[in-house]
């Protein structure tokens, strides 16, 4: 019960503006400018690698301490749940553009499945540093998590949540998507003119 009455904390934790307070400090606006999405892939192309990494840290911490909490009040259920409250307001906050979900969601991930969260992030740095595509990179690692969780035989219902959450991100990628199939997507370490 404690859970549910502290899923809307996990949203409102979610909404956190990372990458605008990091791109503000240095007196840009990251909604305007680069892709316009308020992520660390967007930042680092504006400020960055150390920019870019703040802003990963941040949104990790944001999925990972609601995901965190939601453990140690309803065990792997109120992690999930509290979890994915943190993801559904970082991509959908009430006030502004929200962002991908990626690092959020894997700092809920790391949660419950750090070993997979570990060897995915591998995956993610490698793809993301050859073909210098973020999105791309975030999209392969995304599509291997559910299959991550159903090989290791966890419960279905876990299977089903992290498909859902897998299948939120994709949608989130939609632009990136038919960016990358037209090969327009801006590569991770590009500046904007």
């Amino acid at each position: 019960m404690l859970v549910a009455w502290l899923v809307p904390v996990g949203w409102l934790l979610g909404t956190f503006p990372s990458a605008l307070l990091v791109a503000r400090a240095h007196g840009r606006d990251v909604l305007k400018e680069g892709s316009g999405n308020p992520g660390a892939s967007n930042v680092a192309r504006l400020l960055g690698w150390r920019a870019g990494a703040i802003v990963l840290l941040l949104d990790f911490a944001k999925g990972a301490i609601a995901a965190g909490g939601g453990m140690l009040i309803g065990g792997r259920a109120g992690a999930f749940a509290l979890g994915v409250a943190a993801v559904v307001g970082h991509t959908f906050p009430i006030y502004r553009k929200g962002g991908k979900g990626v690092a959020a969601a894997g700092g809920a991930l790391v949660v419950l499945y750090p070993l997979i969260v570990v060897g995915l992030a591998v995956v993610w740095f490698v793809v993301a540093r050859l073909l210098h595509k973020a999105s791309l990179a975030s999209l392969l690692a995304t599509v291997l998590f559910p299959i991550s969780v159903a090989a290791l035989r966890y419960d279905v219902w876990e299977i089903v949540v992290v498909a859902a959450l897998a299948l939120l991100v994709i949608a989130r990628h939609l632009g990136n998507i038919r960016r990358l199939l037209r090969r327009q997507e801006i590569d991770l370490d590009a500046r904007p003119s």
